[in-house]
């Protein structure tokens, strides 16, 4: 079935409203309330989100003064995400929120007219525009879990997770890549059981090394959001083991992750 940009930039809305939801009526101290993430507030992680979709869409409407853009950068050692948070720290908490609502509706409004295979530029390899919008629900989701873990809330699973599974599993070779390590020739299968209870799956069926659980572990695992340990997942064979170990499905330096037990308690 051909990838339709409107049903991807339709799921990206309802992430993005979901997201919305947690924020609307933080006052100043809400916003700046401490998030898992070490050093980042929720004001952060928004501030975060709004930034890369502004960029995002430059990658697509402009993308030859975003490979400048990105030359530069990588000329001063690559993209420094606390800084750019540092950069916003001044915002009060509804010039962050108004600034997300206008760079969200003007990304959802561009890659919906966008044509799925066309190739964008990004921070590694290109994407596709698809991909890219992909993405976008990716770190929204990941991005929100941090926020939803700050505020003590939880997020019911839904389909958007397989947006989340799926670059991941795509960020397969990148993970192995932004760790300076060599990606083994072994596939692995991962099988995930989605929140309607079907299945999803990704690589060959037999292969001996294999990840398997809910769709939502396998999604908090790859986006680094908890530790495999705390995880209900399946890791089997050394290849699916060193891929869960250093798995990340958003672009740039390895992250720090988080501990084993540091959400002991807490309802998933």
């Amino acid at each position: 079935m051909p990838v339709s940009m409107a049903a991807l930039a339709d799921d990206l809305a309802a992430e993005s409203a979901q997201l919305r939801g947690l924020l609307t009526g933080l006052d100043d101290a809400g916003w700046r309330r401490a998030t898992p993430a070490e050093g980042w507030t929720i004001a952060d992680q928004v501030s975060h989100l709004a930034h890369f979709d502004d960029v995002a869409v430059r990658s697509a409407v402009e993308p030859d003064a975003f490979r400048a853009e990105l030359a530069r950068i990588e000329a001063e050692g690559g993209v420094d995400p606390d800084a750019v948070a540092a950069r916003y720290r001044d915002l009060p908490g509804a010039e962050l929120l108004a600034w997300f609502d206008r760079s969200r509706a003007r990304l959802v409004e561009t890659f919906r007219g966008l044509e799925p295979g066309l190739r964008v530029p990004w921070f590694g390899p290109a994407m596709s525009a698809a991909s890219s919008l992909t993405a976008r629900i990716m770190e929204t989701w990941a991005h929100g879990q941090d926020v939803a873990d700050a505020l003590g809330a939880v997020r019911e699973p839904t389909a958007r997770l397989r947006h989340v599974a799926h670059i991941g599993v795509g960020a397969r070779a990148f993970s192995y890549a932004a760790n300076g390590r060599a990606m083994p020739d072994a596939p692995v299968r991962v099988e995930l059981a989605a929140p309607d209870g079907s299945t999803w799956s990704w690589g060959p069926p037999g292969a001996p090394d294999r990840i398997t659980g809910p769709a939502l572990d396998f999604a908090l695992l790859i986006t680094q959001r908890r530790h495999r340990d705390d995880l209900a997942l399946a890791v089997t064979g050394p290849a699916a083991a060193e891929w869960a170990e250093i798995g990340q499905a958003f672009a740039g330096a390895p992250g720090r992750g988080r501990r084993p037990g540091q959400f002991a308690g807490r309802a998933r």
